[in-house]
């Protein structure tokens, strides 16, 4: 059995035995002509009224856009659009693109042409959003005593719009929606609120998980303190294809999508895997060691205590930012690292992917990790040992493991094991 695991823009091709169990998303047919699928879904949205009639009599609009670690296809998806807004009377220069980008870095220059195209960044004009510049979010609620400061030029928007990618996330069960605000372009400090340790900890904080999970109920929340008139959200399949567009009320197109994403990604387990070999997930997910933790987690959550993860993942960016590298390189055990960090008065940022790591170096006996662009130093720090030949350290595992899983799309695929497996 062939096994191909992505790696940066390439893969490295596994082979496995058949005994092996393999999880794959279920195939999903792309649609025929995604750009007029988009239109369609603009003119007969899910739960509201066509996005030409909510744009008619508007003075202006924010377009909330992903950052470059997910793969939307913007270059697909906005041109509709954005072409809806400018036909019901909204000139182009009075619509603002707003970079949901978190906490992470801003997109400039060619990584924002690779992200919407040179011929959008030509034409419109795009705005990166700081968590960290005060003069650009405001206060408009508090929860549990945090304040909740969300990007300014959104809420001073006459339109609302939020476009993104649906698919299996281990905090909020399902990225998209109301996501794009709440981490999106919210603040640092109400971002330390929806990332802190307790939160994190939260047992229904994770994969494909809405009912109950505090992550989502916060979210959905926020979005309706800020308002959000419409959502244009994609899935896609393994080859990066869309295979469903879903567009309108913010909750309602976006719970639509969720559930095509379970019927796609979720796959059933009678037991728990002794050795879970995985992915991050490819380019441009895998670019940082920080995105990696979702591969991790996926593979804690299907695999028994004491057993062996195996990730592939390129890395290209190393460790991620240096307050995460920072982290990872101070502290040396998950003990260390839970000590440290669960007091609130200690939260730093990036933290919370460093205690995903570290709940999944806990519950493991072995984690291995062949990346070309990590250190050796670096890993074994955490305890994680580094991979020169992927091919050989998995014929070795397998030898010792009789339970074997597969995931070569990595987090994109979320392993449920049924009760008492």
């Amino acid at each position: 059995m062939k096994a191909e695991m992505p790696c940066g823009e390439r893969t490295v091709d596994l082979e496995l035995p058949d005994s092996v169990n393999m999880l794959e998303m279920k195939p999903m047919k792309a649609v025929e002509d995604p750009a007029e699928s988009v239109r369609a879904a603009l003119a007969k949205p899910i739960g509201g009224p066509p996005l030409s009639e909510l744009a008619a009599g508007r003075k202006n609009a924010c377009v909330v856009i992903s950052d470059f670690t997910r793969p939307v296809p913007n270059g697909i998806i906005l041109p509709p659009l954005l072409e809806t807004l400018e036909q019901s009377g909204i000139a182009r220069e009075n619509i603002i693109i707003l970079i949901a980008t978190g906490m992470h870095r801003p997109n400039l220059g060619e990584e924002l042409e690779s992200l919407v195209g040179a011929d959008l960044v030509e034409k419109y004009t795009f705005v990166n959003h700081y968590c960290r510049r005060p003069e650009t979010y405001r206060k408009i609620e508090e929860i549990e005593g945090s304040p909740i400061e969300i990007n300014t030029q959104y809420l001073d928007a006459d339109l609302k719009i939020l476009t993104g990618l649906i698919e299996p996330h281990f905090y909020a069960g399902y990225s998209g929606g109301r996501k794009a605000i709440l981490p999106g372009i919210s603040s640092f400090e109400t971002m330390k609120f929806m990332h802190s340790y307790k939160m994190i900890e939260h047992p229904m904080v994770t994969n494909c998980v809405l009912e109950g999970n505090p992550f989502h109920e916060y979210g959905i929340r926020v979005t309706r303190l800020a308002g959000a008139d419409f959502i244009l959200n994609v899935v896609i399949n393994r080859d990066r294809e869309i295979g469903g567009v879903f567009a309108g009320d913010f909750d309602a197109a976006h719970r639509a999508g969720c559930d095509m994403v379970y019927d796609h990604s979720a796959v059933r387990l009678n037991e728990r895997a002794d050795l879970v070999i995985t992915s991050g997930g490819g380019y441009p997910l895998d670019a940082t060691f920080y995105q990696i933790s979702k591969a991790l987690i996926c593979a804690k959550d299907i695999l028994e205590a004491g057993g062996a993860i195996v990730v592939a993942c390129e890395c290209r960016e190393g460790l991620g930012s240096a307050e995460f590298s920072g982290i990872l390189r101070s502290v040396c055990s998950p003990r260390e690292f839970f000590d440290d960090y669960r007091l609130p008065e200690n939260f730093v940022i990036d933290q919370w992917c460093a205690q995903n790591i570290y709940q999944a170096l806990g519950h493991a006996g072995k984690v291995y990790v062949y990346s070309p662009g990590l250190e050796k130093d670096d890993l074994e720090k955490m305890g994680i040992e580094k991979v020169d030949d992927l091919q050989k350290t998995i014929g070795q595992l397998l030898d010792t493991h009789s339970k074997p899983v597969v995931v070569p799309d990595g987090p994109y695929v979320v392993g449920k094991v049924a009760e008492g497996g």
